[in-house]
């Protein structure tokens, strides 16, 4: 089906025919749950339940440890030489396009996200994130030291054997990619625990990544429970490493579980609060308001990246927040089958009633409501519209706290100093945008802002090749993408030769 054949109907006819996996996949094949246990999917657009997932618990988890330690140990994958992997996860990565839809719709029926994000970003960046590590992995080479003439010590990198990686709900794709694939490029065996809300899509990567060639037991996908199935992993002593993406109290505790086993590698990538900083020479308001407003609704805000604090000059704030609003209104919210749709639902009912709680308390605390925007027909599920608050004061919850929804709090500074302090105001650090045309400033204040990704003009998180992660609360420990990536899932060791 092409793309100008995708309308909201063919969508919504592929959304109820489609096949939904639901068993575990371990060892190479589907299996149900030990204990036959099952929790439901519901789509979060009309409240329906869609599917019941197996639940796994700790005797699943250790049946994925057992087949991923018995795939690493008898070097099938592990031991393959670079170029065999690269070539099997670049088949992987060519039939996620060949299921591009399929795996678009599956994305949009779980999560609520809309269509043209699934189809045109989750699904495609993911395919080429996988595919550039691919490439990637018999390129790095590994080092000798300069221990003169009378030895010689050489420092190579091992894969730990068996990597767990713990995905979110709000992009249950891309991150899957992010992780996986410097994971199983370094030869690594892995087991993938989505989100609970949004199962159905690392099920089916794990089919393809059969198909493509991945040896049993190389790359097992365990769905289940936080508190079953995520538990157990942060408690196995056969998991050399975690990568964790989600919450900063989640991320706690598999810190907790790491510290009260066999100390194994935890990465986190967790909660942001994030800025944008306009200065007051950022020029084109109009342009700048695009970049803002996508900073803060994109995804329905549910973004650890989203830039939910606007901070701006206080002599241009009436004026940018003119064009901002003009901007948010052509952000239609509705039905996420729709691809005119920007923006779908929110996850859950208990995420939606977190971020109208938010909401409420913007107005108890006395910030102006400067728009609230409208949701379109057919839209029945957990919706939220973009929601813009001006007069806002740093010490107001909406200004301090994660919203994990559609909302922007509007800030106005008198200078950059101001500016910087607000900004830098916060236990996060995960992004920041920073707005002005002189150049001077644009280094300076970058280097100032305290967040592990600094865009200058825009709002982005980089690329493939730049590493995203954050400081402070916002995590440590590795960082996801670029090269710096496959360090996480590695030990390095040294081999000492004596030559005298």
């Amino acid at each position: 089906m092409s793309d100008a054949e995708l309308s909201r109907d063919a969508i919504t006819a592929l959304a109820a025919t489609v096949t939904r996996p639901m068993q575990a996949f371990i060892g190479g094949r589907y299996v149900s749950s030990m204990s036959g246990e099952t929790f439901e999917s519901v789509n979060p657009a009309d409240r329906t339940i869609i599917a019941n997932i197996a639940s796994c618990d700790v005797a699943d988890v250790d049946a994925a440890v057992t087949a991923a330690r018995t795939a690493f140990d008898s070097g099938i994958w592990s031991q393959s030489h670079p170029s065999e992997r690269k070539a099997t996860l670049k088949r992987l990565a060519g039939l996620m396009d060949r299921d591009r839809v399929e795996l678009a719709v599956l994305e949009s029926l779980e999560s609520g996200k809309p269509i043209r994000d699934c189809l045109n970003i989750d699904v495609p960046e993911t395919a080429r994130c996988i595919e550039w590590f691919a490439e990637g992995i018999d390129k790095i080479y590994d080092q000798s030291s300069p221990s003169g003439g009378q030895a010689l010590g050489i420092i190579v990198r091992e894969p730990i054997p068996v990597v767990a990686v713990v995905l979110p709900w709000n992009f249950p794709l891309m991150m899957l990619g992010w992780k996986i694939g410097p994971a199983l490029a370094g030869g690594s065996s892995v087991i993938v625990k989505p989100a609970e809300l949004t199962s159905m899509t690392a099920l089916k990567v794990a089919a393809l990544a059969a198909e493509a060639g991945v040896p049993d037991g190389v790359f097992n996908v365990v769905p289940g429970l936080g508190e079953t199935a995520g538990r157990a992993i942060g408690l196995h002593p056969g998991i050399g490493a975690v990568s964790f993406t989600g919450s900063t109290e989640v991320g706690r505790m598999f810190l907790r579980y790491s510290a009260d086993t066999n100390l194994k590698r935890t990465v986190l990538e967790c909660g942001g609060k994030n800025p944008c900083v306009v200065l007051s020479d950022a020029g084109d308001l109009a342009a700048v308001a695009k970049h803002a407003v996508n900073a803060a609704f994109w995804n329905m805000g549910q973004n650890c990246t989203a830039n939910s604090r606007l901070i701006v000059a206080r002599s241009m704030k009436d004026e940018l927040l003119e064009h901002v609003i003009a901007e948010t209104r052509t952000w239609t919210t509705g039905n996420p089958y729709d691809p005119e749709n920007l923006l779908g639902s929110m996850i859950s009912d208990e995420q939606y009633d977190k971020v109208r709680g938010y909401i409420r308390a913007g107005l108890e605390q006395g910030a102006t409501l400067a728009y609230e925007g409208a949701i379109g027909p057919n839209a029945g599920g957990y919706f939220i519209a973009p929601t813009i608050f001006d007069n806002v004061n740093p010490d107001m919850i909406i200004a301090s706290e994660e919203i994990f929804g559609p909302v922007m709090a509007v800030i106005a500074v008198d200078d950059d100093e101001d500016a910087i302090r607000v900004a830098n105001d916060t236990s996060y650090g995960l992004q920041a945008s920073l707005f002005t045309r002189d150049v001077t400033r644009a280094h300076t204040i970058a280097r100032r802002l305290q967040a592990g990704t600094v865009s200058v003009n825009c709002y982005s998180e980089g690329d493939i090749t730049t590493p995203f992660g954050g400081f402070k609360q916002s995590g440590f420990g590795g960082r996801d993408k670029s090269i710096y990536a496959y360090d996480q899932y590695v030990e390095k060791k040294t081999v000492w030769f004596d030559l005298s």
